[in-house]
């Protein structure tokens, strides 16, 4: 299976630090929502949510395929399929040994992502408090 090119949730072309800001620190860019709906777009479907759960879950950090494919009444194809676009949003990664292909998280990409969703939000202001 070849490696594709990703854009890892908080990285620029280069592999450098870019992280988005919190949501709500202050109001995402253009380009940095766009990047984020790749990703939880990759996540708005509930087989690929708990694909993405087992894998990250797994003692030893990865996972066979023929371990994640008879958790679902779904075909192996459509099973690769899910885990093509959990791959292409850059929240698992892959490896083909003999037979079988082995994924595993990426746990930077899951840390920025909870990161953002976890952020404290601002406090609001009492308007006309004196205290």
């Amino acid at each position: 299976m070849s490696k594709q090119e990703l854009t890892v949730l908080g990285q620029d072309a280069d592999g450098d630090a870019c992280c988005a800001p919190p949501v709500a620190s202050a109001p995402l860019d253009e380009d940095q929502a766009a990047e984020l709906a790749k990703t939880f777009k990759a996540l708005g479907d509930p087989v690929r949510l708990r694909l993405l759960s087992m894998i990250a879950s797994r003692a030893g950090g990865e996972v066979c395929v023929c371990e994640l494919t008879p958790a679902f009444e779904l075909s192996q194809p459509t099973i690769s399929h899910h885990l093509k676009l959990l791959r292409q949003a850059g929240l698992v990664d892959c490896e083909r040994r003999g037979t079988w292909v082995y994924y595993w998280a990426l746990p930077a990409a899951l840390d920025r992502l909870a990161a953002f969703l976890a952020a404290p939000r601002p406090q609001p202001q009492n308007a006309g408090a004196d205290a």
